[in-house]
């Protein structure tokens, strides 16, 4: 008995204690003049009485959006609730998600959630597809902003009709590989056939495939786009790295480049870059990183030391 009656006094104290820090919250006249007329000033934190100036209450918290509107129009078009809408999932992520539960109930829910989603085989093979670019994206280590491109571009195949009789695998391939060149982030065709379930010769055929039906212009990658990713896997410098860009420049200006392919000039600058800079690296290893065969870095080598004279002392 006398243990209940103590746990009832300790619940009594603390609905006591809550409902002083409600009221105090809840501030409804000035304890100086009795005015009613206060200002909530949320740009200074403070409370303070309009009539004799008294700050009543500092540091308040604005509950209030971190964004201001001038008119209901205003306010109904930035009002927003929820999490940001998204590409990367085939609903947008405009739909409730039911999480598992403990109970019986919780996961019967949760099974029929998806099966009211996933509609019929198209939407299906659509989140499929959606996992896929996402997969790819990662093992890669795109940004986000490449992941939601990707996928935007394959709502866009869909609509067009240009997904069915081709392989998925293939179209997701070759829109991540579009994307990366679209958005500077240049990754090598054979760095997306290493992480994708297709051939090489497939990505490329969906590649051409998919630039004509859309219509999308992608413009020619730079040798120097590759620099800094390559040297980085090198474990080379930045006095390196700016060695290479330089020659890559000089080549340029030269038209040494034009018919060649940026990847082989790229290895090729890098491999001379590194030797003039006494951090010599084997063809070998210049070849497994960026994935040029070592014929190629050999005969890029040779034509960017004798047409730009750089005397290159193995």
């Amino acid at each position: 008995m006398v243990a209940l009656k103590r746990d009832k006094e300790e619940k009594g104290d603390k609905k006591k204690g809550k409902n002083k820090a409600a009221g105090k919250e809840e501030i409804k006249e000035c304890p100086e003049c009795g005015s009613k007329s206060l200002v909530r000033d949320y740009g200074k934190a403070e409370i303070f009485c309009a009539d004799c100036g008294l700050v009543i209450s500092e540091n308040i918290v604005d509950l209030g959006p971190e964004w201001r509107a001038f008119d209901s129009e205003q306010m109904s078009r930035r009002a927003r609730v929820g999490a940001p809408m998204t590409y990367r999932i085939h609903d947008k992520g405009l739909s409730t998600v039911v999480t598992w539960g403990s109970q019986s109930q919780g996961q019967r829910l949760k099974k029929w959630q998806q099966r009211t989603h996933i509609a019929n085989t198209t939407e299906r093979s659509f989140i499929f597809a959606l996992s896929e670019i996402d997969r790819m994206a990662c093992a890669l280590r795109l940004p986000v902003n490449i992941r939601e491109a990707a996928s935007m571009l394959y709502r866009k195949a869909m609509k067009k009709r240009l997904i069915r009789g081709r392989s998925i695998e293939g179209i997701t391939s070759a829109l991540l590989y579009i994307t990366c060149r679209q958005y500077g982030v240049p990754r090598t065709l054979e760095e997306v056939r290493e992480i994708s379930r297709v051939e090489q010769k497939e990505i490329s055929r969906a590649y051409r495939f998919l630039l004509r039906e859309l219509n999308l212009k992608v413009s020619p990658a730079s040798p120097i786009d590759f620099v800094p990713r390559f040297c980085s896997l090198l474990d080379l410098g930045g006095d390196i790295r700016s060695k290479a860009i330089e020659i890559i420049k000089k080549a340029t200006e030269a038209e040494l480049t034009n018919g060649r392919g940026p990847i082989g000039i790229a290895a090729a600058a890098i491999y001379i870059a590194a030797i003039l800079s006494g951090e010599h690296r084997t063809q070998k290893e210049v070849s497994d990183v960026t994935g040029v065969t070592e014929v190629t870095i050999r005969n890029r080598y040779k034509e960017l030391s004798e047409q730009l004279e750089i005397d290159v002392l193995l």
